[in-house]
């Protein structure tokens, strides 16, 4: 049964993050694509992670900082899966300054940086609210 919840609540921060991720894209673009449930999901369930495995409380600005970086390689090796493999152009930065092979970029990095703390705040919330873990507790620096 144990092994049964933890699948359910994988599966449903997974859809969370997924369908959050979709629609920002959506906000930003004016599309997306259903490949970026996936990414979503992954960058979502990896940033609220963080604070798993870790015996300390992480502070907040790291935990972004640290997401950046999650999501930068989630969405590299994504693209290059996605844009580059199987050709599907779903994004291409290649047009933006400080990008890496057109699948990040710096602009990007930035905007995730400052998304990251409603990744890390909801993740929170939902394992609070529904999965009754540990109160968050939140210290910047």
């Amino acid at each position: 049964m144990k092994i049964l919840n933890t699948i359910l609540k994988y599966l449903t921060l997974f859809l969370v993050g997924g369908i959050a991720y979709y629609f920002i894209e959506v906000a930003y673009r004016g599309y997306s694509h259903f490949s970026m449930i996936i990414v979503g999901g992954l960058c979502f369930i990896l940033i609220g992670s963080i604070n798993e495995f870790s015996n300390k409380e992480i502070p907040l600005l790291l935990q972004m900082l640290i997401s950046v970086i999650l999501v930068d390689l989630v969405e590299l090796i994504s693209g290059i899966i996605i844009n580059k493999i199987l050709l599907l152009n779903v994004w291409d930065y290649s047009q933006l300054k400080f990008n890496f092979l057109g699948q990040i970029s710096l602009n990007s990095s930035i905007a995730w940086f400052f998304l990251s703390i409603f990744a890390i705040y909801i993740d929170d919330l939902l394992r609070y609210i529904i999965y009754k873990e540990e109160k968050p507790k939140y210290k910047f620096l």
